[in-house]
């Protein structure tokens, strides 16, 4: 899945449907890159991190579901 210009809409809510994932690497003020993922679970739950890569939030996310069993 490619990133886009936002993941959330106009009102600031994120966009991301039922199973899916979400995320936008930017920079931040130091230069480095960061990663603003969601990802919403089947029952519509959402899960939100920030994080320097992508495996990082990966991680969050299937510890989180995890958590929810």
């Amino acid at each position: 899945m490619e990133a886009k210009n936002s993941i959330n809409d106009e009102n600031g809510c994120s966009t991301c449907v039922a199973g899916s994932e979400n995320y936008i690497e930017y920079d931040n003020c130091r230069g480095g890159k960061y990663y603003q993922y969601d990802f919403r679970a089947t029952d519509g739950e959402l899960f939100s991190c920030v994080r320097a890569n992508l495996e990082k939030c990966r991680e969050m996310k299937d510890n989180w579901l995890n958590s929810r069993i």
